[in-house]
């Protein structure tokens, strides 16, 4: 009988109401995470809108069930076993765990840094979770609108704006060749390029000397198209092998 009853607790017409409250909460965190990720998704990046919207609906999920901590349990807890339950501890667990998310689809590879606005845009949709989980809709439905449109149009401001071309260059010479830093600077100035300073490494593999550095467009409507680089490292004396990317971030 006992037994019944403290089931019956659990689905109780106050706890129900509670239950729907609850779920309607993450509904709209699942629906506004689908928005964000979106983006990402079209784009072709490995962060989607599954992953963008399991991320806010568990943000939303961990922080809207602290605003109820009397319906925990079936509201059948005894007094003191139950805390009072502390929503800025939940957001510092939900902002810490997202950090390890987001830096696992940060890669680098050489001068170029990839995945660091899809991890920004991960943490954002944790914050849209828990902006719905504290009942702020309105504001999370605009940081939605936001974010999809900051990922969305700023890269065409970027395009817009004035701004120089970066290109990350691996150079590997012939065994008997000697690279001179002073040569490849005319050169790159000779094809509207600077190798940017503090940039250049130099390995052995091999035996054969590897220079790694990035060229910075000296100016926006200057510097050769990687095809063109890509043309004339072929005919280059001395030059093995070569590699040629955008330096991004």
């Amino acid at each position: 009988m006992l037994m019944q009853e403290a089931l019956a607790a659990y689905w109780s017409a106050p706890e129900l109401n509670t239950n729907i409250l609850v779920f309607l909460n993450l509904f709209g965190a699942l629906l506004l995470g689908l928005l964000v990720g979106y983006e990402r998704s079209y784009h072709g990046r490995a962060a989607g809108m599954r992953t963008y919207g399991l991320v806010c609906m568990a943000s939303a999920a961990l922080t809207v069930i602290a605003g109820y901590p009397g319906f925990w349990y079936g509201g059948l807890a005894a007094p003191g076993v139950v805390a009072t339950s502390d929503p800025t501890r939940i957001i510092q667990g939900i902002v810490t765990g997202i950090g390890f998310l987001g830096a696992g689809v940060i890669m680098k590879e050489g001068f170029s840094i990839s995945g660091l606005t899809t991890a920004a845009s991960i943490w954002v949709s944790s914050v849209i979770g828990i902006m719905v989980g504290v009942g702020f809709y309105a504001a999370a439905i605009l940081l939605a609108l936001l974010s999809a449109t900051c990922m969305l149009w700023v890269s065409r401001l970027e395009n817009w704006l004035p701004s120089r071309q970066a290109v990350a260059i691996m150079l590997r010479f012939r065994r008997d060749f000697a690279p001179s830093e002073a040569v490849l600077r005319r050169l790159a100035e000779a094809r509207g390029y600077e190798i940017a300073g503090g940039t250049l490494a130099i390995t052995f593999l091999d035996g054969q000397p590897e220079w790694r550095f990035v060229a910075v467009a000296r100016a926006r409507i200057h510097g050769a198209s990687l095809p063109e680089l890509a043309q004339e490292l072929t005919d280059f004396e001395g030059v093995e092998n070569f590699q040629l990317s955008h330096a991004r971030n």
